[in-house]
């Protein structure tokens, strides 16, 4: 039998040149590294893909985006080492979606937690359902979100981050995550959101490839030093996670 970390699964499809890719993980979508560096060279593979013209980021199921950070990966670190290679899955995803010179946009279908924020925030257009609230727990499990933070932050604004970051128990609904600029609509149902996701990517795979590039190259401008800055913050992770109060903190969530 499959352990937590063992499980879960990255599968991708190109139609009419877009490019559909959608991970999965029994436990609420939350993310071993395994999952994270499928993920990033998915993302990596399809950016340099002719055939594609524009990405859609999705997961599977119906009310939980990404549940995060692996718990049980998490509680099996014991040197830093190995924190340090962890965090660096994360780093790796949101980079990978910076240097991709194609649109990605992300579809988010229900709640998104930690990494899961930092995911729907590295894309480059997001929509999501009424049911996709938001949380930064990472505190709560005596660590903090040291590398979703960029690209949360440059989506939502130090003001908004900080806030979820501190308090880091409470849900933000989709609303106020629209209203803070990382969701462009909010949708009553999936069907609805599915369909305007639709429409946008096809008028997408229609645009000039090469003035999509060069716009992306623009909305990231000033962040060409995320490669080294994320991993400097993956290490800061990597050794909080060692910790006693971590630890004890991270079995307390898995007991609930």
């Amino acid at each position: 039998m499959e352990t937590a970390i063992e499980q879960g699964d990255v599968k991708f499809g190109i139609e009419g040149g877009i490019a559909t890719v959608e991970f999965s993980h029994p436990l609420s979508n939350s993310l071993p590294g395994r999952i994270l560096a499928k993920l990033a060279d998915t993302i990596t593979e399809l950016g340099n893909n002719t055939n594609v013209a524009v990405i859609v980021l999705k997961s599977a199921g119906e009310r939980a985006f990404c549940a995060g950070a692996s718990f049980d990966e998490l509680i099996s670190i014991k040197d830093l080492e190995t924190g340090k290679t962890f965090f660096s899955g994360f780093a790796n995803v949101i980079n990978a979606a910076r240097k991709c010179p194609k649109f990605i946009i992300g579809r988010v279908q229900g709640k998104a937690v930690g990494g899961g924020v930092g995911m729907a925030s590295a894309v480059d257009f997001c929509y999501a359902t009424k049911f996709a609230s938001v949380k930064l727990s990472e505190l709560a499990v005596g660590i903090g979100p040291f590398v979703v933070g960029p690209a949360v932050e440059r989506k939502v604004g130090t003001s908004a981050m900080s806030m979820m970051a501190i308090n880091a128990t409470e849900w933000y609904s989709a609303d106020w995550a629209k209203e803070k600029g990382l969701y462009a609509e909010t949708f009553e149902t999936v069907e609805e959101m599915d369909e305007a996701i639709d429409t946008l990517a096809k008028k997408l795979a229609k645009s000039n490839p090469e003035a999509m590039r060069l716009l992306k190259g623009v909305f990231w401008e000033g962040t060409e030093h995320w490669g080294t800055l994320l991993k400097e913050r993956a290490a800061i992770s990597g050794k909080l996670v060692l910790s006693d109060f971590t630890v004890n903190a991270i079995n307390q969530f898995k007991k609930k």
